[in-house]
């Protein structure tokens, strides 16, 4: 990095290259799409080079763009590295950021984290909610609840345990429409589920038949939208079975067939285990967790 190019515009140039357009780089920085686009005019002006050519598939990054990416990737992890220990001071004060996914981060954190704050009001607090994996190694967060092992050397993950999922449906529902004796017999039923599969939910799906798009009622990638109808009475879907134990009116259907166990992790960057600050936050979701799904 030369002294006349601010490390924003690599870090910028980074988020472009990942996103593949200005607009989703400016989302993942909080930025707006004009000020991205200058950070990489300005970039191509100040090394000479072509980073990126326009396409109907999006922007496509050139051969100079992709032979800078390693360094800079490491020079990322080098920063925050030296923030990690920048900030590894014994008191628990500062931002921290959580990733987790959109049910977990509604019906579950808010009561370990209230209490955290409580004792703690020199934490801030950054929820980023999304089933995506959020990158704890280049430091997009500081500590992530994953429903999948953390597999990186330099992570730290503590195993809590697994979270059952289950089909549920309204008492009422069931009562209009009869409840399933078998897998078949949800053929006639309303069922709500997914619009666009992921592999993970290729995986969860596994012998569950009439899983599948074309037989939903209603379709929707939101698992919180999923469960609101649900509770409604709209039909039948997933639901965490130890959410659901708090609704008297959900009652599981099939359960010696549908039982689905994801395995939960909490996991933060090794290099934060020093830190006060982190390792609060990082035992105290894991206790609560444990404590939640217990």
């Amino acid at each position: 990095m030369t002294a006349s190019i601010p490390w924003d515009l690599y870090r910028t140039f980074l988020h472009v290259l990942n996103a593949q357009s200005l607009s989703g780089a400016a989302r993942s920085l909080g930025l707006t799409q004009p000020t991205v686009g200058r950070h990489i005019s300005e970039l191509e002006q100040g090394l000479g080079l072509v980073l990126f050519t326009r396409s109907q598939a999006g922007l496509q990054a050139t051969e100079a763009a992709l032979l800078l990416r390693s360094q800079l990737e490491e020079m990322q992890h080098l920063a925050a590295s030296i923030e990690r220990s920048a900030h590894g001071h014994q008191e628990v004060r500062g931002s921290m950021r959580i990733s987790a996914s959109e049910v977990v981060g509604v019906e579950i954190l808010p009561a370990i984290l209230a209490p955290l704050h409580a004792a703690h009001p020199g934490l801030a607090i950054e929820l980023v909610l999304s089933d995506a994996v959020q990158d704890l190694v280049g430091r997009e967060v500081d500590i992530a609840v994953r429903m999948t092992r953390p597999q990186q050397d330099v992570l730290l993950a503590q195993r809590i345990g697994d979270l059952r999922l289950g089909l549920f449906a309204h008492r009422d529902y069931l009562a209009r429409k009869g409840e399933p004796k078998k897998m078949a017999d949800l053929d006639r039923h309303s069922l709500i589920g997914f619009d666009v599969e992921t592999a993970f939910l290729r995986a969860a799906r596994s012998g569950l038949g009439v899983w599948s798009r074309e037989h939903f009622a209603y379709r929707c990638d939101s698992n919180l939208a999923q469960m609101a109808l649900v509770r409604a009475g709209a039909g039948i879907g997933v639901y965490q079975a130890g959410l659901a134990s708090r609704d008297g009116n959900l009652v599981r259907v099939l359960p010696k067939l549908v039982d689905m166990p994801m395995t939960t992790w909490v996991a933060m960057h090794a290099d934060l285990r020093d830190s006060a600050r982190c390792r609060t936050v990082f035992d105290a979701l894991v206790k609560g967790m444990r404590a939640a799904m217990a």
